[in-house]
């Protein structure tokens, strides 16, 4: 009995033992990661899980994975016509989906702009599932003590507890290669520069287009306008459609795709849903209303990103 007495005894001064041991080791501070020394994702914008209508093969000669993409040429940038007729450039950046994926700017608690120096963090790059061009802004509630580039991961939000806010706030942000070029851009307080984010702890880099402010519909879907199109092979034809490139003026990249709108009307969006009309209709087809009379072959093809980025 007396034995046991003395173990009951020792027990809370074990537990006390415990506690100060735990109290006196020091605080583990989460070390920040510096962009320019972090390991960087692998993008494939043209594998044959992230392409569409550009998906590399040993023929076309598309940049291969982490090469660097100059979008400055064709057949990634097209000139084609506005509603009434006027030259417009376009960046041609593939299908996309209805369905935005989300992106994380992080904010300090009681702030109103994003943490300096944080880069903005994503989940999916170009070949994952749910990918898309086209991103919901979600801001997330930081404390106020929080260094920028602590967190860079979707997974490291969630394990930390952080307040998640879904917004109705669009970008088109292209995630690419690092050095990737598209040196256009449709207004003059837009840059053409490459930013940095996170992905799952590695860094990405992406354009950013803003030729027009974007929201999601009312159905939370990315807003589509129309473009009508012509091939040099109709599409119902053998080697038809996409493969067969764009009608072209002879001896020039113009052209005879008309937009439905530009960047400062209404109803404006870079996603465009594909029609496509009769190529024998080239000549007669300069702006919206001729395009819309001409004989339309298929309609509803694709939806594809092509920001708008000149006009004459």
């Amino acid at each position: 009995m007396k034995k046991k007495i003395l173990i009951l005894l020792a027990l809370p001064f074990i537990m006390l033992s415990s506690c100060k041991k735990d109290k006196d080791e020091p605080m583990i501070t989460p070390q920040a990661k510096d962009p320019n020394t972090a390991v960087k994702a692998s993008i494939d914008r043209f594998s044959a899980t992230a392409g569409h209508l550009f998906m590399r093969d040993a023929t076309n000669g598309l940049p291969a994975a982490n090469m660097a993409i100059n979008f400055d040429m064709e057949p990634f940038i097209t000139q084609g016509l506005g509603p009434n007729g006027s030259n417009a450039r376009y960046y041609n950046f593939d299908v996309q989906s209805l369905a935005a994926a989300p992106i994380y700017v992080l904010f300090r608690t009681g702030e109103t702009t994003p943490v300096a120096g944080q880069l903005n963090i994503v989940d999916v790059i170009p070949g994952d599932a749910g990918y898309n061009d086209f991103w919901r802004v979600n801001k997330v509630t930081v404390p106020a003590g929080y260094v920028a580039n602590v967190v860079t991961s979707y997974q490291e939000i969630v394990s930390n507890g952080y307040s998640i806010e879904s917004t109705t706030t669009l970008v088109n942000c292209p995630v690419v290669p690092e050095g990737s070029t598209a040196n256009l851009r449709y207004t003059s307080g837009e840059s053409n520069q490459l930013v940095r984010g996170w992905y799952k702890g590695k860094v990405v880099f992406y354009f950013s287009f803003f030729e027009r402010d974007l929201m999601l519909t009312g159905s939370s879907q990315v807003p589509v306008a129309d473009i009508l199109v012509t091939f040099n092979i109709n599409p119902d034809l053998t080697g038809g459609g996409p493969p067969s490139g764009f009608k072209t003026e002879p001896g020039t990249m113009q052209t005879h795709n008309v937009l439905e709108f530009m960047p400062e009307q209404a109803g404006y969006s870079p996603l465009w849903d594909v029609d496509v009309y009769n190529n024998t209709d080239f000549g007669t087809v300069m702006n919206w209303q001729t395009a819309s009379a001409a004989n339309i072959m298929a309609m509803g093809v694709a939806l594809v990103n092509c920001p708008v980025v000149w006009k004459q």
